[in-house]
């Protein structure tokens, strides 16, 4: 029989939540999909640039909900052991860190991780492309 690290209720509240984002990653990403389509396609017809300011809000949106997913599913990959306890000791703070970063260099995390990185060059690079943060409706 294997022992086993205690899990804290704090930790086991954080797993779960992280569980029921990360189970909606695939629909989250296919939004991301069908909003962009949607813009490119605004685009394509030449919309003015205020009638496309709600699409371009949505893909910005979907990428950072996909964004989440994608970090809770990368924490899950990782254990349990990497989340630090919310009333924890420094040294137990400390385990976890250290926990995190050698579950970073695993082979199961590392996909995940990826695709973390993956979304947010696409968001940035969307945020630099669109200018999200301007109401385009409002008068300059």
């Amino acid at each position: 029989m294997r022992l086993r690290r205690r899990v804290s209720q704090d930790i086991q509240e954080r797993l779960a939540a992280d569980r029921r984002l990360a189970a909606r990653y695939g629909d989250l990403l296919a939004r991301v999909g069908t909003v962009d389509r949607a813009l490119r396609q605004a685009e394509g017809e030449g919309r003015p640039s205020a009638g496309t300011h709600a699409l371009v809000v949505a893909v910005d949106k979907a990428l950072t909900e996909a964004l989440l997913a994608a970090e809770a599913a990368e924490r899950l990959a990782m254990g349990p052991a990497t989340y630090p306890p919310a009333d924890g000791s420094p040294a137990e703070v400390r385990a976890a860190e250290i926990a995190r970063r050698k579950a970073l260099a695993t082979s199961a995390v590392r996909p995940w991780s990826d695709e973390v990185d993956r979304l947010r060059t696409a968001r940035e690079k969307h945020r630099l492309s669109f200018r999200v943060g301007r109401d385009l409706t409002a008068p300059s």
